[in-house]
């Protein structure tokens, strides 16, 4: 049943953004210090599934892991400003896909790559890296590329992405390491936790600028779906010209065109409030992504390719606990 309600999730975002939508008063509270901590709670979530042997990966497949990194923190913040400006979206709504575009990758990609039968493996170590040095990669980007729109705290952006992202995925593992069992018993739950706090992050940040949703919805939805398209293609196509194995392919392909939404919600309620509608692009993301990423999983499926050292089914735990994201 928890299963269930996990892979429904975009069902639940898209239910939740209606209420707020419908019903602004009813999500209106929940902002602020309630954001940060619902993304708290996911990025633990996320921690509590990673293993040291997660990290111990990284030795055999440093090629796919550094791509995958430098197409996550190149090819999707790129893409994030070249939509923006193809959409002619106004400043606020820029930032805040561009915001998007800079974050991680997002927790979801996992169970699409399960599900696309590609390398789990290689998606939940690149989640991992491109996490962990979030606070590095998001903030340089944005300050580069959003800081004509709005004034940028590089620095704060910084702190938050330590304090909010990294630090509980640490504390996760950490926890992980430490205490296997008892978090064994606990990590069972944390995908659908982590379900209802995006719910909430979702249905609170169109709460908080409903009436800019309606108005503005056509050409953001536009511009998020153009993200997230060039972010697979882009992720495949240069996989493929740099000759990795078909598999490794795929599994760069959704890592990169999927991001942490949340992540992105959350920094931009915190660090662009002045920008009502910074946040909107982020629930449009989390729904679009998902979409695209499970019709490609199903293409994918129904043509597997085999590869040495594919690591599927040793975890399917990804599907243990794909704290989805938006994320």
């Amino acid at each position: 049943m928890l299963t269930t309600f996990t892979r429904l999730y975009p069902v639940w975002i898209v239910a939740s953004s209606l209420v707020g939508l419908l019903w602004p008063s009813s999500l209106l509270w929940f902002s602020g210090q309630w954001v940060v901590a619902a993304l708290t709670v996911v990025m633990l979530g996320m921690g509590l599934t990673l293993t040291i042997d997660d990290f111990r990966r990284l030795a055999r497949m440093p090629g796919a892991v550094a791509l995958g990194f430098v197409l996550q923190y190149t090819v999707m913040p790129l893409s994030g400003w070249f939509a923006a400006r193809a959409c002619g979206l106004e400043p606020e709504l820029a930032v805040g896909l561009i915001l998007v575009a800079s974050c991680p990758g997002g927790t979801a990609s996992n169970l699409i790559t399960y599900l696309a039968r590609a390398n789990v493996a290689l998606s939940v170590v690149m989640t991992a890296a491109s996490t962990l040095l979030a606070f590095i990669m998001t903030p340089f980007w944005v300050e580069q590329l959003a800081g004509h729109y709005v004034p940028v705290d590089a620095w704060g952006l910084c702190k938050s992405t330590l304090q909010v992202v990294v630090a509980p995925v640490l504390l996760g593992v950490l926890l992980n390491w430490k205490f296997p069992r008892q978090v064994g018993a606990v990590a069972a739950f944390s995908p659908a936790v982590s379900v209802v706090a995006i719910i909430f992050i979702a249905g609170g940040i169109v709460a908080q600028s409903a009436e800019s949703v309606v108005a503005h919805a056509g050409r953001v939805a536009l511009a998020v779906l153009l993200l997230h398209l060039l972010g697979f293609l882009l992720g495949y196509v240069v996989s493929r010209l740099l000759r990795l194995p078909v598999v490794s392919a795929r599994t760069i392909s959704i890592e990169v065109g999927m991001q942490n939404g949340g992540m992105a919600a959350m920094l931009a309620r915190k660090h662009f409030a002045a920008q009502a509608m910074a946040g909107v692009p982020a629930v449009f993301s989390s729904v679009l992504q998902t979409l695209i990423g499970s019709l490609l999983a199903a293409w994918w499926s129904r043509r597997p390719v085999g590869e040495p050292g594919n690591e599927t089914s040793a975890t399917a735990g990804a599907a243990r606990g794909v704290e989805t994201d938006s994320t």
